[in-house]
């Protein structure tokens, strides 16, 4: 198994059956049209490869805060039903650690719904606590994955 970066769209593209795992009403032509808006967004992607296989992939995005200056944030962390409890989970997160370290980011963050108990779980094993809410105010409840 091999971790790499995925720089381009072309690459994100080739991983789209992944995401399906954890966003089954996503289309193909949704995720180009929101990759084309993220990609202007300093978001990119790891991911942990079989051969030419998909096996684990992670988005993120650096940004700033006022609160907290320097940032990344974590996205889609999805693991194939293939592939899991083999560790690439805390392959990406030590990936992810890593290279936040590097940027000179001062936290690293990501959001998880309130009932996915067993992601939480794993994140706070890995060294994430669950600090403050996120509020939102939906507006278009069909757009939710």
């Amino acid at each position: 198994m091999e971790l790499r970066e995925i720089t381009s769209k072309e690459e994100m593209l080739k991983n789209y059956d992944l995401l399906l795992e954890v966003y089954p009403n996503l289309t193909k032509d949704e995720y180009s049209s929101e990759l084309d808006l993220m990609l202007q967004h300093n978001y990119g992607q790891a991911g942990v490869f079989d051969g030419e296989i998909c096996a684990g992939l992670t988005g993120y995005w650096i940004g700033t805060k006022l609160w907290c200056g320097k940032y990344m944030e974590l996205d889609n962390v999805v693991v194939s039903k293939k592939y899991r409890r083999l560790g690439i989970g805390n392959q990406l997160f030590d990936f992810f650690k890593q290279k936040a370290e590097e940027e000179k980011c001062t936290m690293l963050a990501l959001d998880s719904y309130r009932k996915n108990l067993p992601s939480h779980d794993f994140f706070e094993a890995n060294g994430y606590e669950a600090r403050g809410f996120h509020f939102i105010n939906v507006l278009d409840e069909s757009k939710i994955r």
